[in-house]
């Protein structure tokens, strides 16, 4: 009995407290409307406060409230524009006097494997336009032709220094060459598959009929750097490319007659001094044969006269390099011709 009486008296306990728990809750909703109500109210009044101050106030000054509404709008807009708009660029007229920046195509060889010779130029400080793969013979572009890259370094050609600015270049996959030794003096260059040399002479077709680039400026990397860089080296078939229309070449008719004349009468180093920088290297006009005049010279022989590139002033390539930079028929070993001389405080050492 004592224990029915215990549980009778325990639920009448907990039935009490959930009852009064409900009305606390209540009564906590009921305070929470009365705000929002009281709220709302103070909302309405303050709203019909404004209604009224505004139908108050005179026609003009309603206006004037307007318009400023609408400034601060137009203002919000055009900040929002401003940090998303590009200028307009109005390309009605186009100046007549202009050309394409690149002037001049040097060609390289890069001296490795495709896969050493595209991490090197895609990722290191040194880079190419265009790099020719042998087998299969592909192209690919690194660089926009727009946009310089950096595979000329310090460089001269008639004047213009510092190529990488002004020019486009094509490195070609290539071994290079090997130190010959058991006795054996010099190198051995390797040689370039015929398919990818009909690659590269497509590509220089097309990089010079858009670019409008002078036949006698395209140029190996030793032309523009002798003594500092040999590539493409001596097996680069820059005939094949004279053959083609894209560079000039030595009649070698011409350049059996004046041999026969030099051999003769050679030239002295003045003469072979003012010719080389007629033709385009940086030569200093000393009067005395330098190590400058012989890597020149071993530059424009592994070029024109690939089978001897000894850096040695010979009768043949004397009568090359007349026929190249002359416009008479005749030997010009007497009287050579005048150059016009150039600062050489704005000359690069090679």
């Amino acid at each position: 009995m004592r224990t029915l009486r215990r549980r009778g008296l325990l639920q009448k306990w907990r039935r009490k407290a959930k009852s009064k728990k409900r009305k606390a809750k209540s009564e906590k909703q009921n305070t929470k409307s009365k705000k929002q109500k009281a709220k709302s109210k103070k909302q309405k009044a303050k709203s019909k406060k404004q209604k009224a101050r505004y139908k108050g106030s005179s026609k003009s000054a309603q206006i004037t409230e307007r318009l400023k509404m609408k400034k601060r709008f137009l203002i919000f807009i055009l900040f929002v524009l401003a940090g998303c708009a590009t200028p307009r660029i109005d390309r009605t007229y186009t100046a007549v006097s202009q050309d394409s920046r690149a002037q001049y195509l040097i060609i390289h060889y890069t001296a490795g494997n495709f896969e050493s010779s595209l991490k090197t130029l895609s990722q290191g400080p040194v880079s190419s336009h265009y790099l020719v793969n042998q087998d299969p013979p592909t192209i690919y572009q690194l660089v926009d032709e727009t946009r310089r890259a950096y595979h000329a370094g310090v460089s001269y050609w008639k004047g213009a220094t510092q190529l990488n600015a002004s020019s486009i270049g094509i490195e070609i996959v290539n071994l290079g060459y090997r130190d010959n030794f058991n006795g054996v003096e010099g190198r051995t260059y390797f040689d370039f598959p015929q398919p990818q040399i009909d690659a590269v002479i497509a590509l220089v077709k097309k990089i010079v009929a858009e670019h409008l680039i002078a036949p006698d400026r395209i140029l190996a990397h030793s032309d523009i750097a002798p003594g500092r860089k040999p590539d493409p080296g001596p097996r680069f078939p820059w005939k094949q490319l004279a053959d083609a229309g894209l560079i000039p070449w030595p009649d070698a008719a011409a350049v059996a007659e004046r041999k026969a004349a030099f051999e003769l009468l050679p030239p002295d180093i003045v003469w072979w001094q003012t010719k080389l920088s007629q033709h385009g290297y940086f030569v200093p006009r000393t009067g005395e044969v330098n190590p400058v005049m012989s890597d020149v010279i071993g530059a424009f022989q592994m070029r024109f006269r690939p089978a001897k590139f000894d850096g040695l002033p010979d009768a043949e390539t004397a009568a090359i390099l007349d026929v190249l930079t002359s416009a008479s028929s005749s030997p010009s070993a007497a009287v050579p011709p005048t150059v016009p001389q150039t600062g050489t405080t704005m000359l690069p050492k090679p």
